[in-house]
């Protein structure tokens, strides 16, 4: 079960990425350019909350899958945080991960909230930005190359 979870992850962190990308330029193209706001701006920030909600399930199925929980306990957190790969895996990735997924929630819900096309995009892309950029950080390069 761990390695096809671990598949999974891992395939679907590619759509992710692309959306988060798409939607943030889509927001900061569209802000700077002050265009109107239309149904497909609307449909792919959505998109892009749908696609990274479901990378969050799929992380924490994973995170479980790998048994990490266990490891934490034979191990002691210190150890833990003191081996990179460990601390990586266990702690730094998977709250940059829920930080971004926040990150996008909020601006999602702002930008709904929002009337007129500039201040929409606005939210989104602060908002996507911060995400993206948080994803950019703590995506494991060495392992996806």
């Amino acid at each position: 079960m761990y390695e096809t979870v671990k598949m999974l992850h891992s395939y679907w962190a590619y759509l992710a990425l692309l959306m988060i990308v798409i939607a943030s330029l889509n927001a900061l193209f569209k802000y700077f350019g002050k265009k109107e706001f239309h149904p497909i701006d609307f449909r792919i920030s959505l998109f892009t909350l749908i696609v990274m909600h479901i990378q969050l399930l799929i992380g924490i199925v994973l995170f479980f899958a790998a048994d990490y929980v266990s490891l934490i306990s034979e191990m002691g957190m210190k150890n833990v945080m003191g081996n990179d790969l460990l601390r990586s895996n266990i702690v730094e990735h998977p709250l940059m991960m829920i930080i971004a997924i926040v990150l996008i929630t909020v601006g999602y819900s702002k930008h709904k909230k929002k009337l007129t096309s500039i201040p929409k995009f606005k939210m989104l892309a602060i908002f996507y930005t911060l995400a993206l950029i948080s994803v950019l950080v703590k995506i494991p390069w060495a392992t996806w190359f």
